[in-house]
């Protein structure tokens, strides 16, 4: 804090006056990349969790979930802060939190199978690759933002149509799960595909913000 007010104190007094007036807008189209493509790198992680069944994955998906919790900490601190921003701030803030319920219900997933001894089936990995698709459509949505906001936008569709697919999935599963008779894996199952449902809930929620963004700014 010291140094940050020595620092200011050196400034020319025209430049102090400009910088109050006019203050530095924080670069929210790069934080939105950067967690985007965070929340990427956890789908790709769970994907390969649901490959292998490797615990070290699966303890790499949580450690993923930290990071991205410190990263919604700090974007959502810059907003907070922020004097102007380039688009809606409602819009951010949206992003900023469906981005990070991804990655907090990638972690559940993994948790939840951990808790109550499951392994992968395939139709939790289904689901993975399909949430993966629509993140990694996510990731590229909004690390274009700035520069083709109407390639977004078919980025955004993207992520909605894998959605619809993990849906699909999860609806398939369930049936299935269903016609068996042992009861208690029915439930232990219930409960970590309905998590890999809610990830593919928030996709389609973070694709909805970014298209709204994207139809501000077009």
């Amino acid at each position: 804090m010291e140094d940050n007010q020595t620092n200011d104190a050196n400034k020319p007094i025209f430049r102090r006056l400009y910088e109050r007036v006019f203050p530095t807008v924080a670069d929210f189209f790069g934080m939105l990349a950067e967690q985007s493509a965070n929340a990427a790198e956890t789908t790709r992680l769970l994907v390969e969790f649901m490959e292998t069944g490797d615990v070290a994955v699966s303890q790499k998906v949580r450690a993923d979930e930290h990071q991205a919790d410190r990263m919604k900490a700090t974007n959502l601190g810059v907003l907070a802060e922020a004097f102007s921003t380039p688009i809606d701030r409602e819009d951010i803030h949206r992003a900023i939190m469906t981005l990070d319920d991804i990655v907090n219900y990638c972690k559940s997933t993994v948790v939840e199978m951990d808790v109550l001894g499951l392994q992968p089936d395939k139709y939790s990995l289904e689901m993975a690759l399909h949430i993966r698709e629509g993140v990694d459509a996510l990731a590229r949505g909004f690390g274009r933002l700035a520069s083709d906001p109407a390639a977004s936008g078919v980025d955004a569709a993207a992520a909605r149509k894998a959605e619809r697919t993990v849906e699909k999935a999860y609806r398939r599963a369930i049936v299935e799960l269903f016609q068996g008779d042992d009861y208690l894996n029915m439930f232990k199952r219930r409960e970590t595909y309905r998590h890999m449902s809610n990830a593919g809930d928030r996709v389609a929620d973070a694709a909805n913000a970014l298209d709204d963004i994207v139809v501000k700014l077009c």
